[in-house]
């Protein structure tokens, strides 16, 4: 089959299917600039999106690959996860070459985020699609003449066939803070991660990949440029409060994000990468 990039209707927004080598697929929306499906060669979804999901720009679109900017959480006083998912990016590079389909959307600052974070910046996502493997790169120029701080996260949603039987690996001895438990920290010392109730915790300086075992499907995630990996789950009483999750969506998603939780520091005019690989074991 040939590659290929293609504009469609998902949901009645505008969106791009990349067709990618040996049946591999993804699709990216321009509101957000947000992933919001990667199917690999063998056919199987491996991003969780709620079928109750809202796609009219009026709050983000529950599920795929949320972009996080500039603002992680309520960890500030913008609104929570920052400016960037409800709005409206433009493509600015679709290109296929020998075994890879790429696209890169762009955000700049406007009147409407200079009034609510007075920095100038241009956003960048660049989403990968090889046949195994997506790679989705956020780069965050700051275009203003001061510094400027942020933090940050690719809020991927993995699906599982159930959560509850799920296993993550990779986490053992790293620091963490867990937000249902007033921020304490501690070391994590179970080389294996199951879910058995509501789980928020932030993962400080992973710099080893992580498997997510599901059924006999293992993923590998891997970050680069971002230090930290959250990992979340509402379980079923959260997951009741979501008004765009069905009752049991909880069930059959994991979120392990790539994020940036600490503030990061970027001077006048340089560039700052942070990407997610997601790979098919």
């Amino acid at each position: 089959m040939k590659l290929s990039i293609e504009t469609i209707d998902f949901h009645g927004i505008e969106a791009l299917r990349l067709n990618g080598p040996r049946g591999a697929s993804a699709i990216i929306s321009k509101l957000g600039a947000q992933v919001l499906s990667w199917v690999p060669p063998d056919g199987k979804e491996r991003l969780f999106l709620s079928d109750k999901a809202i796609f009219d720009g009026s709050v983000a679109i529950r599920g795929g690959v949320p972009v996080c900017f500039p603002q992680f959480a309520d960890r500030g006083d913008l609104p929570k996860h920052g400016l960037v998912r409800t709005r409206e990016w433009t493509v600015s590079t679709e290109r296929t070459g020998d075994g890879f389909a790429l696209v890169t959307m762009e955000l700049a600052s406007d009147a409407s985020t200079l009034a609510l974070w007075p920095h100038a910046f241009v956003a960048e996502l660049t989403l990968m699609l090889e046949a195994d493997r997506i790679d989705v790169e956020l780069c965050i120029t700051n275009t203003g003449g001061t510094p400027l701080s942020f933090t940050g996260a690719l809020h991927t949603y993995l699906r599982v066939a159930q959560v509850e039987e799920a296993v993550l690996e990779g986490l053992k001895g790293l620091e963490y803070c867990d937000s249902l438990d007033g921020d304490r920290s501690a070391l994590e010392s179970r080389p294996e991660l199951t879910v058995d109730s509501e789980v928020d915790r932030v993962y400080f300086n992973a710099k080893r990949p992580q498997l997510l075992h599901s059924g006999k499907q293992t993923l590998a995630t891997q970050n680069q440029g971002f230090p930290d990996v959250v990992v979340w789950n509402p379980f079923v009483d959260r997951c009741a409060e979501l008004k765009d999750m069905p009752a049991n969506g909880w069930r059959h998603m994991l979120c392990v994000e790539a994020a940036a939780t600490r503030p990061i520091t970027l001077p006048a005019g340089e560039e700052w990468y942070g990407r997610q690989t997601l790979v098919v074991v």
